[in-house]
């Protein structure tokens, strides 16, 4: 794990997930821990409406926190009901957080390397719909991160299960003072609950 990064880690360890919050989780849970005794890959697709913030959050704490306590074959995607672009403000404060970013590319929706260990593949990020080619057409978990999403979707395509586990949108404190501080919370909120969903797997 880069160092920066394992630095915020161990200060999210100590971050305690409310007890009404681990009841939400515990689905995500229970499906994870049965694909591993199953020894079957997991893939968790995180959906939010634009694929511009919570779920690219999700996306990159899960699999970080997957490799954090060595749970093999977890791959995870996020996508939207439409797509618009990663937010420069959620790449931001993940590099603020210990990873590395590499932007790709430079069009309207730019493609991101994320990095959290210096030798392990990178997280590709960038927007795109939950049913885009580049997600799983079927056997995943999707993870509904916002009310919007979770209520567009009455369906989601090819997916084994679902989970709504919701985030307030930081998109609220956009352009405010409050910027800076919101983004950094929500993003820890969801590292500290992703966090809490893999430490349980045995």
């Amino acid at each position: 794990m880069l160092e920066n990064l394992s630095k915020t880690i161990e200060s999210i360890s100590k971050i305690e997930v409310a007890a009404e919050r681990k009841a939400v989780l515990q689905s995500l849970v229970d499906y994870i821990q049965n694909k591993v005794k199953a020894n079957e890959e997991i893939r968790l697709n995180f959906i939010c409406t634009h694929n511009s913030r919570r779920s690219h959050l999700s996306q990159i704490w899960a699999q970080t926190m997957a490799f954090q306590f060595g749970i093999k074959n977890v791959f995870c995607y996020s996508g939207g009901t439409e797509a618009t672009a990663m937010f420069p403000k959620v790449g931001e404060t993940l590099v603020n957080q210990g990873f590395q970013i590499q932007k790709l590319s430079e069009e309207q929706n730019p493609v991101y390397a994320v990095k959290f260990d210096e030798n392990q593949h990178p997280i590709i990020c960038f927007s795109k719909t939950y049913f885009d080619d580049f997600n799983p057409k079927t056997n995943f978990g999707a993870i509904m991160t916002c009310n919007n999403a979770d209520e567009g979707c009455p369906m989601v395509f090819g997916a084994e299960a679902r989970f709504p586990i919701k985030y307030d949108d930081p998109k609220a404190f956009d352009g405010t003072e409050l910027m800076n501080e919101k983004y950094a919370e929500r993003s820890l909120q969801i590292a500290s609950e992703m966090y809490f969903v893999f430490s349980q797997i045995k």
